[in-house]
């Protein structure tokens, strides 16, 4: 297809991916304007629980920590498996987008146990939900890229582009979220909100969401099919939405906030 772009693997005959790959960046995209709405996923600083229910009508609560733990371990159980299933990553390609996927939750996992600060709940359906999410992303991305085994590699090859993307975006991102423990250690101690510091955060809102942006696009980079490539737009569009949300509340707490602190993207977004 004299058409297609060099930089990505023809797409595969499978309705079922183009319809999850679909599906994918328009859900995420749906999520990010919902955030920008102020309709935000019950998981945050956003959301209240009051009496022990959701303000939404109530359900069933996990405790925050257990909640994630949920939302992140089906997704790491898909890529550490797929290297035990005979065919299911075949060649240095799909190998390496499957150690990556696997780091990627490994790393959610032990940030939860042993770095994020959790105080209150979340409803077991958003755990649920955002568990699925990632279990069908991870498969799916496996999927496309096993029916892209045997297939000549794109004429512009991004393989090793997309593994340092990968590294950049996971080592940002750890970096900041181990800068947020921090600061919300010290506020369980004063009771108060405080504004970030340290990194990027004199730059950006939220640059744990730029980094974590940055490492999906590693993993578009490293697969080069188009489902990856929607799940990373999917994804930056989602987080483009919470981070614009991010800032309005740092604004609604902080009369004192930086005008020059953008949301995303230093100087820009």
């Amino acid at each position: 297809m004299w058409w297609w772009p060099p930089f990505l693997f023809p797409p595969p005959p499978s309705a079922l991916v183009a319809v999850a790959s679909a599906a994918q960046l328009a859900s995420m995209a749906n999520a990010g304007l919902r955030e920008l709405r102020g309709e935000h996923m019950a998981y945050s600083k956003f959301w209240q629980v009051v009496a022990g229910k959701r303000q939404d009508g109530g359900g069933r609560l996990l405790p925050s920590r257990r909640g994630m733990l949920v939302a992140y371990v089906p997704a790491l159980v898909v890529a550490a498996v797929a290297f035990a299933v005979p065919g299911a990553v075949e060649g240095m390609r799909a190998q390496l987008l499957a150690a990556a996927l696997a780091v990627h939750f490994l790393k959610r996992v032990l940030e939860v146990l042993f770095v994020h600060q959790y105080s209150g709940s979340m409803p077991l359906t958003t755990a649920a939900t955002i568990s699925s999410s990632y279990f069908l992303i991870t498969a799916a991305m496996l999927y496309a890229q096993h029916l892209a085994a045997g297939l000549p590699d794109p004429p512009v090859d991004l393989l090793y582009p997309g593994v340092a993307a990968f590294a950049v975006g996971i080592a940002g991102n750890f970096y900041h979220h181990f800068l947020l423990s921090q600061l919300r250690t010290t506020t369980a101690k004063t009771k108060e909100y405080r504004i970030p510091t340290g990194g990027l955060f004199a730059l950006v809102a939220c640059p744990h969401y730029l980094f974590e942006i940055v490492g999906f696009f590693g993993f578009a980079m490293i697969a080069q099919t188009v489902h990856a490539l929607a799940v990373a737009a999917g994804a930056a569009a989602y987080l483009a939405g919470r981070s614009c949300a991010t800032r309005r509340w740092y604004e609604s707490k902080f009369e004192d906030f930086p005008a020059s602190v953008k949301a995303l993207v230093p100087y820009i977004l």
